[in-house]
Formats: C-alpha cells, sequence, structure tokens
C-alpha cells in the first residue's frame, strides 16, 4: 500500500502499513523507545484491538477502510509554539473532507471530529518534553469514514462518514492530502523554510 499523491519532504516518506496491530499510537511509541524511529515516521493500519483516544478511551477501528495512523515529527522548540495544534490539525481535516467531498465536519474542541452532531473522528496529540523544550510530537488520527455497525454504549453518539452520506472515501488521498497541508501548517507555526532544515542536532 502507498499514500498517493504525497508531497512531503519527510512526514509520511516512511511509511509502515499493517493489516491489523493494537495501536498505531502505541507501535510509534515502541519504534521511540527502541530508537527505531524516524522522523516523519507514519504507521498506518487496517484494523485496531486497541487503538487510543483520550484520556485513556479506546478508538475502535473494527472494520476495515477506516482511517487510522498515527506519526512522529521532531520539533526543537519551545511547547507555546505548538499552542492550538490540535485545533489546527482538525482544522485542515475539515477543510480536506469539504474540498475533496464537500462533507461539512463541525469541530467540538479540543479534539473531536463530528458529524451531523455525531463524533467522526478524533485526533490523540502527546509529546516529549525536555528542558523546557519539545523534542518530537507523535500524534493519532482516527477517522470512522465507512464503519456501519456500532455497540450499544456509542451508536448514539458516533457514526461514519459512509453512514451519514452513503459517500466511499479514499483514506490513502485523505491521509496525503493531510500530510501535505499539516507539514506546511507546521513550517509556518515554526517559521522554518523546511519543516525540517532548523533541528537541535541529537
Amino acid at each position: 500500500m502507498k499514500l498517493i499523491n504525497l508531497k512531503t519532504n519527510k512526514l509520511g516518506q516512511n511509511f509502515k502499513y499493517y493489516e491489523k496491530i493494537d495501536s498505531t499510537q502505541s507501535e510509534i511509541w515502541r519504534l521511540v523507545d527502541s530508537d527505531k524511529i524516524a522522523d516523519g515516521m507514519l504507521v498506518m493500519s487496517n484494523i485496531q484491538t486497541n487503538g487510543q483516544g483520550t484520556h485513556g478511551r479506546v478508538w475502535h477501528t473494527d472494520e476495515t477502510e477506516n482511517i487510522a495512523f498515527s506519526f512522529y515529527v521532531k520539533i526543537n522548540d519551545k511547547p507555546e509554539r505548538l499552542e492550538g495544534i490540535t485545533i489546527d490539525m482538525a482544522t485542515i481535516i475539515q477543510k480536506i473532507f469539504e474540498d475533496l467531498y464537500k462533507v461539512k465536519l463541525t469541530i467540538k474542541s479540543p479534539n473531536d471530529l463530528m458529524l451531523n452532531d455525531k463524533k467522526v473522528g478524533g485526533i490523540l496529540t502527546q509529546s516529549k518534553v525536555e528542558n523546557g523544550i519539545t523534542k518530537f510530537l507523535v500524534i493519532g488520527i482516527g477517522i470512522n469514514t465507512c464503519k456501519i455497525h456500532f455497540s450499544e454504549d456509542i451508536k448514539q453518539i458516533a457514526t461514519s462518514i459512509k453512514k451519514e452520506t452513503g459517500i466511499d472515501i479514499d483514506r490513502e488521498k485523505i491521509i496525503s492530502e493531510f500530510c501535505n497541508r499539516f507539514e506546511k501548517m507546521l513550517e509556518t507555526r515554526l517559521n522554518r523554510t523546511s519543516t525540517y532544515a532548523v533541528l537541535v542536532d541529537e
């Protein structure tokens, strides 16, 4: 599997795909802990058995072709330069769905993506901070694009793009476009000519 129309310098260029995994977020952290991580690495899975949500909640990705991915980016900058970045990412996703599919998602602060007042996706932003400097971010994104069956405990509050609109979503195209736009946004936030050009030597 490949990400189509990827135009980034690094984000998503190093790409790992799993048919099934416990959590893409956990896999990124395992790669960090084993010193096998690469700047811009992205991990995607068809199915997650124990996907991570905020506040320790589980994000269910138990049907194929939904969006579930996590990625790692080096930062080496002050945390205040990253304030509001989760909302910025949600806004990017909102704009992508409107641009490509005319689907109008709404954002429930700080990290939920909504459609018809039900949750279709979420963003998990984690970081490592040392001596007042954010060393890197690990970001996980889950979006119910085609999920139809929801358990009793969440079916009143969760939904999918397919269930609400009948539209089939090209997930690789969505992920590629997100990477393209996120990298540009991060360049602007950190005032870098290239997202990864000004980094502290390790």
